[in-house]
């Protein structure tokens, strides 16, 4: 076994010289395909499949493409969600822009709503979408945050050049959602298949309290224009060794809902000289702002954040693998947020393999971040009780204590987690990730977080 061991680590750092000693170049079609076998504490296992399609013609552009194509179709076991995507992305398609543009829809029957603003939505986590829980006095099973959604949306953005580093940019997304009660088929318990009780929700609570409008809390649809500036002297797009990506852009609803945000985004990629044979050492930071200037944000949009290019399939925060790792899915439901990431990613060793070219990183990792405006304060203040705090009664008689489900002295807590991930890259674009992280805040540990997915989180 020990011989078998040493003479595979011979083989990795042999093959890490040759292809350190040789210049990478792919032509042509290049296709990465794996299952989505993946499992998250907030889904459940997923199953599928999800791929990157690219094309490097005569490969002068390599490492980046002349043509991206991106597509997903997959089911999560617990949430029992189901994505489909597929998305276009290229600098090349029309001369001095940049076409980025997907389809996505996902049905979500046991949707998550832990309540808004972060911290000041006080839980208790015996109710944290615990499956087997019962209504006292019933027999039904409860989720206590748990509700449904169907979201369809139609991406489009295009980024022209200004000069040789500043583009402009500006986009269309158009989105429909329908929201209400959990859908589910119940679960097995000695035995016998019970339903859950969907009115014993924070959901129906917000929506029978008036926090949520008659217009929001059935869903609706939303038109949103951006427009703004990109500075970009990245010398890859998927990796960066060096350079500098930064974004500042106004992004709006004009139909339903109205509301205006701005977004600032300042991402930094600094090689570090350390001799590694695989390549230095790269310190990564992103400074990130988002805040509405003007209306309110529906409750079925409150989650999302805008992008002018996608990266991911969804781009929903605050919380799980696109903003602030280590928080479940969607934590923080907040009007204006500013967050930083910041971490050290490494290549351990480099080779070749059936013609492609490999990698393989660890990235630790600190992420942070704070409310700057919170989301429904006014409405939940009309239904505070005289200390401040917002009381269900249905929460509760299920777990038994007096505690409140929103303290608004909580809002401005500091969110913080950390972690390490791994990754293996394929032709420096296709990026297999893997996250780990733990959250430190007060009342938001969701315990050890785990995110499978693709590419770098920025």
């Amino acid at each position: 076994m020990k011989k078998l061991f040493t003479i595979l680590v011979a083989g990795l750092v042999f093959a890490a010289g040759l292809s350190a000693e040789e210049k990478e170049m792919k032509t042509g079609w290049s296709f990465g395909v794996l299952p989505t076998a993946t499992y998250s504490v907030d889904n459940g296992f997923q199953a599928g499949a999800f791929g990157d399609v690219y094309y490097y013609g005569d490969g002068n552009t390599y490492p980046d493409p002349l043509h991206k194509i991106s597509w997903e179709g997959s089911y999560f076991t617990h949430s029992h969600r189901m994505r489909l995507y597929l998305a276009y992305d290229s600098k090349y398609l029309i001369p001095n822009m940049r076409v980025n543009a997907s389809v996505t829809y996902m049905n979500d029957p046991l949707y998550s709503i832990w309540g808004f603003n972060g911290a000041a939505a006080t839980q208790n986590y015996d109710v944290w979408g615990n499956r087997d829980m019962t209504t006292p006095g019933t027999t039904n099973n409860v989720n206590y945050y748990g509700m449904s959604r169907k979201m369809l949306r139609i991406l489009a953005n295009f980024q022209g050049r200004i000069t040789d580093n500043l583009n402009w940019a500006a986009g269309m997304n158009f989105w429909k959602w329908n929201l209400g009660a959990m859908q589910d088929n119940g679960v097995e318990k000695d035995g016998n298949k019970s339903y859950y009780d969907t009115n014993a929700t924070l959901y129906n609570f917000l929506s029978n309290s008036g926090v949520l409008t008659d217009a929001e809390k059935n869903g609706g649809l939303s038109l949103e224009l951006n427009a703004g500036l990109v500075y970009d002297t990245r010398d890859i797009e998927a990796a960066p060794n060096k350079g500098i990506w930064a974004e500042a852009y106004l992004n709006g609803n004009f139909i339903g809902s109205p509301y205006l945000k701005a977004c600032a985004y300042f991402r930094q990629y600094i090689s570090i000289p350390i001799p590694i044979p695989a390549g230095n050492p790269v310190f990564a930071y992103r400074l990130a702002w988002q805040h509405t200037i003007a209306g309110e944000t529906p409750l079925f949009i409150i989650q999302n954040n805008p992008l002018l290019v996608q990266r991911n399939m969804i781009s929903e925060g605050f919380g799980s693998s696109n903003t602030i790792r280590g928080l479940r899915e969607n934590r923080i439901l907040a009007e204006g947020m500013a967050w930083a990431n910041t971490e050290l990613r490494i290549k351990l060793v480099k080779f070749t393999l059936a013609n492609q070219y490999f990698y393989i990183a660890v990235n630790p990792f600190f992420d942070a971040g704070i409310i700057t405006k919170p989301y429904k304060a006014k409405a939940l203040a009309d239904i505070a009780a005289p200390d401040g705090k917002v009381y269900d009664p249905v929460f509760n008689t299920l777990t038994g204590t007096p505690d409140p489900i929103y303290d608004p002295d909580k809002v401005k807590y500091l969110v913080y987690s950390g972690g390490a991930g791994l990754k293996i890259a394929m032709n420096q674009n296709f990026i297999v990730s893997a996250d780990f992280a733990r959250c430190f805040t007060e009342g938001m540990d969701a315990g050890l977080w785990i995110g499978i997915g693709i590419n770098y989180q920025f």
